[in-house]
């Protein structure tokens, strides 16, 4: 009967240990040789392979006031604190799983009574010894104080695995932080950047208000002198008072933005100083080197958070697997007990202790355990996706951006020549006007048509800087 029972043992212990069959994922982490993305054009692409993050975000951006906003941004910044208290966090849970597989000691006493009934067992019992001299007192007394301590040992290193993957997630938030930092540094230049554009689009519907003025006293001397009629009066009329409205859309705009600046730096509204002057040129961002599609994975601050949390769900999966496995804890307790404290510190007849193993596997009914070892294996999966994703975004956003830097430059030329054309037409337009060889439909068409042009130049400018600015941050800079 023993060998029978031998091996039923076995046979449950065998079948508590077997795994269901999962199935993994390997995340591809292959990423092309360039950014054109095809063989077709890889010898256009050069072969710079200058890692983008020698470059500090306080060398790229030159502009002593945007310097200023983005170092205060970094101190007061909310969501950035916020994202400090959450690496806090992950720090203290590292604690807590290295606390786990250590052994827990701890000291209690305790004091108490019990009366059992005269015709129990008990009660018998002691009835009989007390009527001997020394007996047991009625009702029966209880002290006790005592050390104690209990242990797992980590057999299958579950509770090693446990500290490891806290360790990982604790430097994922540390990613997670130069991630934060890096959009919060663009996203402050990026501002900066449009309230410049909005300050000289100020400027250039200041001075387009002045000439429309100038052409508006025209108009009526040539109506004084019946050359034109009260309708063209009215059209430059009606054309002032649209370009004036314009004025006050962007003081709205330039509210709002710095506003926008002044929430990222963790402030109630103020201005924002700048000099409207250097926009475009000599603190325009200096030339970045792309580098080689391969330096995102070490770069880019959300790859590398990608990847270990990829790493911290695979040693999920291994603390989940180890719960199929047997459990051995060992408990221990030493101290005094008695009935009298008269006699609680007496040795050895006070003295106890205990020492105790216990050996736990699961056998019937593990369907919590397979489910917390399925659902393990699918954010492993999912940690797997996810890294694939963060990297092929990661590739894309540099691509566009390095094309969007040669298209805007192309664009702003063309743009420029429009507007110098556009200037000259203006002259023309009023001297041909004065000298009745054209009329005012064509000056105000003329005059429209070059207010556009220059707003188009200017937001063609910021459009370059912040992809200078975008560019930056998609190859991971900002952070350091």
């Amino acid at each position: 009967m023993y060998r029978y029972y031998i091996i039923i043992f076995i046979s449950l212990l065998f079948a508590a240990c077997k795994l269901p069959a999962l199935t993994g994922k390997t995340p591809d982490t292959t990423v092309p040789g360039n950014y054109r993305g095809d063989s077709a054009n890889a010898e256009r692409t050069s072969a710079d392979t200058t890692n983008p993050l020698s470059i500090k975000w306080k060398d790229y951006f030159t502009d002593p006031n945007l310097v200023a906003l983005i170092d205060t941004a970094l101190k007061n910044n909310q969501e950035l604190n916020i994202t400090l208290r959450e690496i806090g966090i992950a720090r203290n849970e590292i604690q807590a799983r290295k606390g786990e597989y250590l052994p827990f000691v701890g000291l209690r006493a305790g004091a108490g009574f019990d009366k059992a009934g005269k015709y129990t067992m008990q009660g018998a019992t002691e009835e009989a010894i007390a009527i001997h001299p020394g007996g047991t007192p009625d009702p029966l007394q209880d002290y006790r104080i005592e050390g104690y301590a209990t242990w797992e040992a980590d057999i299958w290193h579950k509770l090693h695995n446990a500290k490891k993957a806290a360790v990982t997630r604790y430097l994922a938030t540390i990613e997670g932080r130069n991630f934060v930092i890096t959009n919060l540094v663009a996203e402050i230049a990026n501002s900066y950047y449009e309230l410049l554009a909005l300050d000289n689009q100020l400027d250039i519907v200041k001075k387009n208000i002045d000439i429309q003025n100038n052409a508006l006293q025209i108009v009526r001397l040539q109506k004084e002198a019946t050359r034109v009629t009260e309708l063209a009066v009215r059209k430059f009329e009606a054309e002032v008072l649209k370009t004036r409205s314009i004025q006050y859309d962007i003081l709205q705009k330039i509210t709002v933005t710095e506003n926008r600046i002044n929430f990222l730096l963790g402030r109630y509204p103020r201005h924002i100083p700048r000099d409207p002057a250097t926009f475009g040129t000599s603190l325009l961002p200096g030339k970045l080197h792309p580098g080689i599609p391969s330096q995102l994975l070490a770069n880019r601050p959300d790859i590398k958070q990608a990847e270990l949390e990829l790493a911290a769900s695979r040693l999920d999966v291994q603390v989940a697997k180890a719960r199929f496995y047997p459990s051995l804890g060992i408990s221990a307790a030493i101290g005094y007990q008695a009935f009298n404290p008269a006699y609680l510190l007496e040795t050895p007849k006070s003295l106890l202790y205990s020492l105790a193993g216990d050996l736990v596997a699961p056998l019937v009914n593990r369907n919590a355990i397979k489910a917390t070892y399925a659902n393990a294996n699918a954010r492993q999966i999912q940690a797997a996706y996810n890294y694939e994703r963060t990297i092929l975004n990661a590739y894309v956003e540099v691509a566009n951006q390095l094309s969007r830097i040669g298209n805007l430059q192309k664009s702003y030329d063309l743009r420029s020549q429009q507007v110098d054309a556009l200037n000259q037409s203006i002259s023309i337009s009023n001297d041909l006007f004065k000298s009745a060889r054209a009329d005012y439909m064509e000056v105000l068409m003329t005059q429209r048509d070059a207010l556009e042009s220059k707003f188009e130049l200017v937001e063609t400018r910021q459009q370059q800087m912040n992809a200078l600015v975008s560019v930056y941050q998609a190859l991971g800079g900002g952070w350091k």
